[in-house]
């Protein structure tokens, strides 16, 4: 994982609703974020800041309306870098150009007394988000058991921003972070 800088404290100060302690009822956990170095094989859910060419960022559209960064959760066996190629062509039919580099996470920690799925991290697991150069190629594969997706975006950053605040303003927090962390290039005006 990569150190970002600015620090946590003033990244915290600059995103407080990112970095605000919150609680996922429909997970029964309690999350908090970090920029710390976080262990791969605790990393349970996996998002990607997936970032083109002329910079960029990918963000999807479900046949529900939501709006978020591809990803989701990680399968039995599956390493990081696998997880991030299946859910890069799932949901957006994205081929990666480079490694995921995981560069923020929520720290999950569950209060139920088994994990979601008997591979997950328990009771502490992470929520992970990773830039990686990627290109869209295809329509996303969506899996019948898997999110619908209807809608593929490339947008400046700022733009993207506004796109996923509406349904996901972690996700665009996230975004926001890349920005300041120098991981998204500031948009062209």
């Amino acid at each position: 994982m990569m150190r970002v800088s600015p620090g946590p404290t003033e990244l915290a100060a600059r995103l407080p609703r990112l970095f605000q302690p919150s609680r996922v009822d429909y997970a029964n956990c309690d999350l908090t974020f970090t920029v710390d170095p976080v262990p791969d094989d605790a990393i349970n859910r996996l998002h990607l800041l997936a970032i083109t060419a002329t910079g960029e960022v990918v963000v999807c559209e479900s046949s529900e309306g939501w709006r978020f960064l591809p990803g989701g959760r990680r399968e039995p066996g599956e390493s990081v870098d696998e997880l991030a190629h299946r859910e890069a062509m799932e949901e957006a039919g994205l081929r990666l150009d480079g490694p995921p580099v995981v560069f923020g996470a929520h720290v999950a920690v569950s209060g139920d007394p088994a994990p979601h799925r008997p591979h997950f991290a328990h009771p502490v697991g992470y929520w992970a988000y990773a830039h990686v150069p990627a290109t869209v190629v295809a329509e996303p594969t969506s899996p019948p058991d898997a999110e619908q997706i209807t809608g593929v975006h490339t947008l400046p950053p700022t733009q993207a921003i506004a796109y996923l605040e509406v349904h996901d303003p972690d996700h665009a927090d996230v975004v926001r972070l890349a920005m300041l962390a120098g991981i998204l290039p500031a948009d062209r005006g």
